[in-house]
């Protein structure tokens, strides 16, 4: 099973989106609310060198926005 991370804000259009499909397809995500947690937020900089949402990490492949045929390919979805 693949690990999936998603950082996100609460008024993130995309952002639902990326969870609503991982819920249709039974993905087990966490859930970081960039929001609010400024440590989470300085690990997404840091790791992206932009603050645009949502940063969706899923093992060591990181996804800026929400590209859902990536998503598809890294999780093995068919």
């Amino acid at each position: 099973m693949k690990t999936v991370e998603i950082y996100s804000t609460p008024s993130c259009h995309f952002c639902h989106m990326a969870k609503e499909f991982f819920k249709e397809h039974s993905i087990a995500y966490t859930e970081y609310d960039v929001s609010l947690d400024h440590a989470k937020r300085q690990e997404m900089i840091d790791m992206t060198e932009q603050m645009g949402v949502p940063v969706i990490r899923i093992d060591n492949d990181v996804l800026v926005g929400f590209n859902k045929p990536m998503v598809v390919e890294l999780l093995g979805i068919k």
